[in-house]
Formats: structure tokens, C-alpha cells, sequence
């Protein structure tokens, strides 16, 4: 059984080899990204049962993260190379800062091969956690929303927990239409993991009382809001916890932030810790990827964790 199943888009990442407007760039460097499948390394590399549900192109950009989501320890039995759609691409712009923007090269995405039909219902049902982001939805509006829906009907039949970041890119649909999508998703939601923007745009707040009071209607088990430098939030069960933020010597890259801590929380919920130390560990997580360049080189191997915790010692030389 996997502990953690998701299903998304990945692409080749383009990382500028300078800070500064991305037109004064003169080189990049290849990466790989997708924010599912960020969670799926994060999770894999610290030591949970991974798979990933993709289409990637039948070329030599969708062999290359094919071999690099093999490498990671991922199952990719549900992952195949289809003809006739390239590989989905994206370039980032980087400031001396840290804040990133992103632009993106996924029409027709690969993705689109990946049909209802197509979902394995057994592969579902032998997955203790659904992770899925609002990204893959708004990728291919017309058929990717229902697709999904019919993914976590797959999951809610089987018992199967749905774990969901809403993720909301405005390059790829508009804030009503994201709205409107996502809002029908929560009720099936036992696990929403959000940041604030996005908690403000799917529930018009942004305050934690309040996004939680919305989520127990909808039925939400589990409620982080990550709050970046503020640390996160949580509640589940009457428990309500803030988790202060773990300072990151230096912010190289933000992108995969968020990913690194759904991975981390997934990580506490699948060997039942308590709500504390979850949103710690996840915190960490988070504040590990920003130091490094890349949407996922920067998600940690649990010893990697536990030395920045102090629960081990790390030994250099």
C-alpha cells in the first residue's frame, strides 16, 4: 500500500543562471518541477511510499524526468510517455530577493491523455492519503476539474484521506473561475493545506479563526495555513496550534516552499504525531527548500531534518 498518492503536471524548470529580470538573462539551467509531483519527491525522501498519476511527452525532456521520478524511489506504474504532446516547460525569473515569477509553456499539455477512463481505481484504493493541488484543474479547465472530481470520489469510497493545497496559479485561470472549482472540491477535503492568499481568495479571509471555522463546515478534518515568515497554523480536533517559523540562513529560491511543507505534514499525519509537532517539522521542511536553488533540490532526506531539529548530530568530516 502507498502511503501517499498524487496526481499533476510536471515540467522542465528553467533556472536563470543570474538574478534581475528574466530578459537580461543570458542562460538557464535545467531543472525539473510540478508542485504534485514536489510533494511526491518531498514525501518519497522522507521515506514514505510514493506514486505519482502522469502523462509526460514521448520525448527526450519526458525521459528525462521519467528517469529522474524512477530515481527518486517513486512508483511510476501509473506514469506513461504519450506521442504527440511535448513535455510542459517553464522559465523562472529570479530577483536578488528571492521572489520568483514563473512562466509558463503547458497548452496541450501532456496531461491531457490522462482520462477518467484512464484512473485506476485499485491504485486509489491502496493509498492511505489523495494529494492533489488546484494546479492540475486549471492546466486543462475542460477536462482535468472533472477528473479530478472523479479522483477523490474514488478516494472517498475507499476510505482513502483527500489531502488538498489549493495551489491557485492566476496565469492559469482567473480568480472567479479558480473560485468557483475549488470551492466544490471542499467538502470532500479531509486535509487543507493553504496559504493565506490563497484561504482569502477561496473563503474571503485570510484570518486563521476564521478559515478554520469555514473549513469545520465543509467537514475538514485537518487545517495548516502556512504563513511563510510568520510560521504556520493549525487545528484539528478542537486543538489549535501556531507553529513559529524556522529561520532559513538564506532565501536563494522560494518556489517549492509550500510543497517541501505538505510533505512534511503528510509525513507527521502518516505516523500519527501530534498537531505540534507535525506543523514543526513541516516548518522546517519549509524554511530547508528556500536555501537552495530549484523547485525540489532543496527537499531533505529525514536525517537531513533531524540534524536541523538537533535530534541528531551531524557530523562533517
Amino acid at each position: 500500500m502507498k502511503d501517499v498518492v498524487t496526481i499533476g503536471d510536471a515540467m522542465i524548470t528553467f533556472n536563470p543562471s543570474a538574478t534581475g529580470p528574466m530578459r537580461f538573462v543570458p542562460t538557464f539551467e535545467r531543472k525539473i518541477g510540478g508542485a504534485e509531483l514536489n510533494v511526491a519527491i518531498g514525501c518519497s525522501r522522507l521515506g514514505l511510499k510514493t506514486g505519482w498519476i502522469s502523462r509526460l511527452g514521448n520525448d527526450e525532456f519526458g525521459r528525462h524526468i521519467f528517469n529522474a521520478v524512477r530515481g527518486e524511489g517513486i512508483d511510476v506504474s501509473q506514469l506513461e510517455l504519450v506521442d504527440g504532446y511535448p513535455t510542459s516547460l517553464n522559465f523562472k525569473e529570479i530577483m536578488g530577493d528571492g521572489s520568483v515569477r514563473t512562466f509558463y509553456y503547458r497548452t496541450n499539455s501532456p496531461t491531457t491523455a490522462l482520462t477518467i477512463e484512464t484512473l485506476d481505481e485499485e491504485y486509489i484504493k491502496n493509498s492511505k492519503i489523495l494529494h492533489i493541488t488546484g494546479i492540475f484543474p486549471a492546466v486543462d479547465k475542460k477536462k482535468n476539474i472533472e477528473l479530478i472530481k472523479h479522483a477523490i470520489s474514488l478516494a472517498k469510497k475507499h476510505g482513502v484521506l483527500v489531502s488538498f493545497d489549493p495551489n491557485i496559479r492566476l496565469k492559469l485561470w482567473s480568480k472567479e473561475e479558480a473560485r468557483k472549482t475549488l470551492r466544490e472540491y471542499l467538502p470532500y477535503v479531509d486535509i487543507l493545506l493553504t496559504g493565506e492568499d490563497e484561504a482569502e481568495l477561496l473563503m474571503g479571509t485570510s484570518d486563521p479563526i476564521q478559515v478554520i471555522e469555514y473549513s469545520k463546515e465543509f467537514g475538514i478534518s485537518y487545517v495548516a495555513i502556512k504563513q511563510g515568515e510568520k510560521g504556520s497554523v493549525g487545528y484539528h480536533e478542537g486543538n489549535y496550534i501556531e507553529a513559529p517559523a524556522f529561520k532559513s540562513k538564506k532565501v536563494v529560491d522560494t518556489v517549492g516552499a509550500g510543497d517541501g511543507f505538505d510533505s512534511g505534514f503528510l509525513y507527521g499525519l502518516i505516523n500519527k504525531w501530534p498537531l505540534e509537532k507535525t506543523l514543526k517539522f513541516a516548518n522546517v521542511i519549509g524554511s530547508m527548500v528556500v536555501s537552495v536553488s530549484g523547485d525540489n533540490e532543496g527537499l531533505p532526506y529525514l536525517d537531513d531534518v533531524l540534524v536541523q531539529l538537533g535530534e541528531r548530530e551531524f557530523v562533517e568530516r
